[in-house]
């Protein structure tokens, strides 16, 4: 069954096709094929297309061009996929606020790695002329091919290094990233940012605690109610409706952005109006897929799925859910990422993992080489958690270490919270997991 998203390209014109990859596959019409740095030089399709002398053009490249001097770029370690909707969400809120003094809206955009939960989609259309907000990944240095009138930095943690190499070369990219920026621009950077790309970018630059800050006014089970202040300006408190003490900062560097972007040239908004407006916009946000998404519950298991693959993600996911289900066992089912990144943060997983009671960790998902011919599996990780007292064990490929994951919850009276996490296929395992739990004793 084609996606949302399939179904709406095809209803404005667009062919469609999906299929396995084979020479006789490549549509005989294409004008230029975009690929993915997931995509090797031997594909079938990308032979097929060099002897038919077809351009091809990396997806980075793509994004620069599709993008040219619109996007607000969204880059960080962690949280660009929730942030970048922040942001969008905001903009939104931006046009609400142009349409009160009878401005025209500008009907922004959003290019995102992650599905929207009320959008059903990851790619918003702008109007021409407006911002799109853009998720900036690092890898492949695809970021450096951005151009952005605007940009926000949520934080920089090791991640990538099989590709960067040293914590350094990294860096110097993120420099390189803040000094794209145009300068009329504005670089917002999160509580997790460094100050060196305050040095690096051309323009002018808010950091959280210095120029603008996020002011925390209570908590609902792990949902934050939360003000952004700035130079002249402060919104009005808002329920943010997704979770994490995480959120709190994301949100506040997208309505940051919002009313920094706006306050340049002869805006005719007041800031304190676009501020008011941003954060409810932000507040609207509901989540996206495979960021604490709530899969539901079956006889008493309340599951949530979450993307966490790096032991930063995996230890603020655990918190979250400690917040938002205080009380109750919290069981783990988690398929690492990459056979590299497992053995280079071996030591940093069992540290974010012993927040659960019971663990459950699948064979690693092998996305791409390993170090140096370094490589950590489920087993060495279990091996871990378990010296550091923690129930845990490997349950081998998905459908076992599943089956391993549900056995875990049959017997326990009452109601228990399952986390799914992942950056794989784990999140295929949805229906196997709710047919199972159903066999679980009613509680």
């Amino acid at each position: 069954m084609p996606s949302a998203f399939v179904t709406a390209l095809e209803s404005s014109g667009l062919k469609v096709l999906s299929g396995d990859s084979t020479p006789n596959h490549f549509p005989s019409d294409a004008q230029t094929l975009i690929r993915s740095a997931a995509v090797p030089d031997t594909d079938p399709q990308m032979l097929a297309a060099e002897a038919a002398g077809i351009p091809v053009m990396s997806y980075k490249h793509a994004l620069g061009a599709l993008t040219a001097n619109n996007a607000l770029a969204v880059a960080g370690t962690h949280g660009k996929t929730s942030t970048t909707w922040m942001l969008f969400e905001a903009l939104g809120g931006l046009d609400r606020a142009r349409s009160e003094v009878g401005l025209p809206m500008q009907g922004a955009g959003a290019l995102v790695g992650g599905l929207h939960q009320g959008l059903n989609c990851n790619v918003v259309v702008p109007k021409e002329g407006a911002p799109i907000a853009v998720e900036a990944c690092e890898y492949d240095r695809t970021f450096l091919e951005l151009s952005p009138r605007g940009g926000i930095v949520t934080n920089l943690e090791p991640d990538h290094l099989d590709y960067y190499g040293s914590m350094q070369a990294l860096e110097d990219a993120f420099a390189r990233f803040a000094d794209r920026i145009h300068p009329e621009g504005l670089l917002v950077l999160s509580s997790g940012a460094p100050e060196f790309l305050r040095d690096a970018a051309p323009c002018e630059v808010w950091s959280r605690g210095r120029e603008y800050d996020v002011e925390l006014h209570g908590e609902d089970r792990g949902h934050f109610l939360i003000r952004v202040v700035g130079p002249g300006w402060a919104s009005g408190v808002v329920r943010l409706q997704v979770p994490g003490e995480f959120n709190v900062d994301n949100a506040g560097a997208a309505v940051a952005l919002a009313v920094g972007l706006n306050a340049r040239g002869d805006s005719p908004l007041d800031p304190q109006m676009v501020a008011e407006h941003a954060a409810r916009g932000v507040a609207r946000y509901q989540g996206t897929k495979r960021r604490f998404e709530h899969w539901g519950e079956v006889k008493g298991v309340k599951v949530v799925h979450d993307y966490a693959h790096h032991p930063t993600e995996v230890r603020v996911t655990l918190e979250a859910a400690r917040r938002v289900f205080p009380g109750l066992p919290l069981h783990v089912f988690f398929q690492p990422h990459q056979a590299s990144r497992t053995q280079r943060f071996l030591a940093d997983f069992i540290e974010s993992l012993r927040g659960a009671d019971r663990v459950v960790v699948a064979d690693v998902y092998g996305a791409r080489h390993s170090i140096d011919g370094r490589a950590a599996g489920a087993e060495d990780l279990v091996a871990g958690l378990r010296r550091a007292g923690l129930d845990a064990e490997a349950g081998g490929g998905l459908k076992t270490s599943l089956g391993d994951t549900v056995q875990g919850l049959l017997d326990i009276q009452g109601p228990v919270a399952l986390l799914v996490l992942g950056a794989g296929d784990i999140d295929s395992t949805h229906d196997d997991l709710t047919n199972q739990l159903a066999l679980r004793r009613d509680s």
